[in-house]
């Protein structure tokens, strides 16, 4: 009697161990291919962002040859450096006597006061009195030959600024006091002479400027 032939597998059944061994490796290979796939998209991306940044510099470095004025950067003032304009106080003009003995002589001048602060210069106006009050005195004692010279206009100038900063309540020393007082100094015995500071005196007028200046 002849043996049955082998039967059909079932609907349903498992499949064999080769089929399963089949099915791992297409999946393994699924996945690494998902892998290196993802790894390539990311290198892709990040090369290029490089790309679009080396031009992006070459752009910026092309605009900054093409236009260097516009891309540079102001300097920054220091500290000792105006930060404004300089503020000016312009005084009426003076008509004086002056202190000639061998004839009258009169002199014309116009002075402008600058001053360290644009508040000074309205704090001054109360004191135009006794500003003008100062500069009258020193010029009455003027003589025609003093105020030719550049010397003389000079002092004058000098003179002007400690006298008008006096006449709004600044304690202004004197050239020839400071001298004397370091002289005095420096003959004192060495012993009892102590090393002081020099403190300057403060004085908000900078400077004086003439405007006109005549003498006849």
């Amino acid at each position: 009697m002849s043996a049955a032939p082998a039967a059909a597998p079932a609907e349903g059944e498992a499949p064999k161990k080769g089929n399963k061994k089949l099915i791992i490796i297409g999946a393994a290979v699924a996945v690494l291919l998902a892998g290196g796939g993802g790894a390539f998209f990311m290198m892709k991306k990040k090369a290029d962002a490089e790309a679009a940044a080396a031009a992006a510099e070459g752009e910026d470095g092309e605009a900054e040859h093409a236009a260097p004025g516009k891309q540079a950067k102001k300097p920054e003032h220091g500290k000792d450096e105006h930060k404004g304009p300089p503020t000016f106080v312009p005084l009426d003009p003076f008509i004086v006597n002056l202190a000639d003995k061998d004839g009258e002589r009169f002199a014309q001048i116009g002075v402008s006061l600058q001053v360290d602060d644009p508040h000074m210069a309205e704090e001054m106006k109360g004191y135009m009195p006794a500003i003008r009050n100062s500069v009258l005195l020193i010029l009455s004692h003027k003589t025609s030959v003093e105020l030719l010279t550049i010397e003389g206009k000079q002092k004058l100038a000098e003179e002007i600024r400690r006298d008008a900063a006096r006449a709004m309540g600044y304690e202004i020393e004197d050239p020839e006091d400071e001298e004397a007082a370091a002289k005095a100094e420096e003959d004192a015995p060495k012993k009892k002479k102590k090393k002081k500071k020099k403190v300057e005196s403060y004085n908000p007028i900078v400077h004086v400027h003439y405007s006109n200046f005549i003498i006849q």
